[in-house]
């Protein structure tokens, strides 16, 4: 064999690099035992229509990560949160979830930040859990369903939350979950297709129209999978409010304001009408892992950092530094 050969084989046995650059991954997702056997039992294990929950644990989240170039994660309850029975089992569900996830991140402070799970809808519990997560847990943020109950966030009844989140300057990620209608409205198919995208949609146009935003404006809030319709439907939802609201909304100005991941399929499509509306440092990276396979987290990460829609300058921006001003004790990770 000659040496020039002898270093092709050596060029193939070396593993490809990973597509991320250091990435802040503001959507990943964690499932402890507890948390997959209090679902099972309420009668979620096909959550939102999905084929199963999927499996988690922090090594196989921290292999994922260093496939694809995240350096650091915030973890969060993904839907249907916590609420699956009655109060008090909602309370204790929500206190042990995020107990679990500050052990998991004292384990990994480096790499790993929580969002925390509030026990909703009963807004005094949320507001006791609330002052836990960050006074002793030293929560990271927190994230909110898109409904509880059937109300969705904008609704009177979240008030003294939002006011407490507000003087908190809270990092809030949203997260959409079947609506009460799902069985009438999704055609048989899994949530996450059609139902998720307008949940969310619902969700914000509801917040900023009933002034939330606002109200709140120290409140920082992450919008997932792009935007969900929100690109599409954002002209169409400003001319309705300036058509027929009692007061004006600037609809569009508001949504400047949000702060959007681009777990998902952002591209070709989603990403570049999602540009027209926010300002680069409001697109953040998020991964969506579990519930996105480990092979697909990787696939897409690779179509996002391949593509030519952004500059080196708004690529670096999306995957690290806009997130590290939302999650400074993460800014540092290599």
């Amino acid at each position: 064999m000659t040496h020039e050969h002898e270093h092709e084989h050596e060029h193939e046995d070396e593993p490809a690099a990973p597509p991320l650059d250091a990435a802040i991954d503001v959507h990943a997702h964690f499932i402890t035992p507890r948390l997959r056997a209090a679902m099972t039992h309420a009668g979620h294990d096909r959550p939102d229509g999905v084929a199963a929950i999927p499996d988690w644990s922090p090594r196989a989240a921290l292999a994922v990560m260093d496939g694809a170039g995240i350096a650091a994660a915030l973890l969060s309850v993904s839907s249907p949160g916590v609420h699956l029975t009655g109060a008090a089992a909602t309370r204790e569900l929500a206190r042990s979830v995020n107990e679990e996830a500050a052990d998991i991140i004292r384990d990994h402070p480096r790499r790993l930040g929580q969002l925390a799970t509030l026990p909703l809808p009963d807004i005094p519990a949320a507001l006791d859990e609330l002052r836990y997560a960050y006074d002793e847990l030293g929560a990271d943020g927190i994230i909110l369903l898109t409904h509880y109950a059937g109300r969705h966030l904008g609704d009177p009844c979240y008030e003294p939350l939002m006011a407490e989140l507000d003087r908190r300057a809270a990092v809030v990620f949203l997260h959409p979950t079947s609506p009460p209608c799902a069985d009438a409205t999704s055609l048989g198919r899994p949530r996450p297709m059609l139902e998720f995208p307008f949940e969310t949609t619902r969700a914000v146009s509801n917040l900023i129209l009933n002034g939330v935003c606002d109200r709140y404006p120290a409140v920082r809030f992450i919008v997932p999978h792009a935007g969900g319709a929100l690109p599409a439907l954002a002209d169409r939802v400003a001319a309705f409010a300036a058509a027929y609201g009692d007061t004006p909304v600037d609809v569009i100005g508001a949504l400047g304001r949000f702060y959007f991941d681009t777990a998902g399929f952002p591209l070709p499509r989603l990403l570049p009408a999602l540009s027209t509306l926010v300002p680069d440092d409001h697109l953040l990276y998020g991964s969506d892992y579990p519930f996105t396979p480990d092979w697909v987290v990787h696939g897409l990460a690779a179509t996002l950092a391949g593509t030519g829609e952004l500059s080196t300058e708004q690529h670096r921006s999306l995957q690290r530094t806009a997130a590290a001003a939302l999650f400074p004790r993460l800014a540092h990770t290599p």
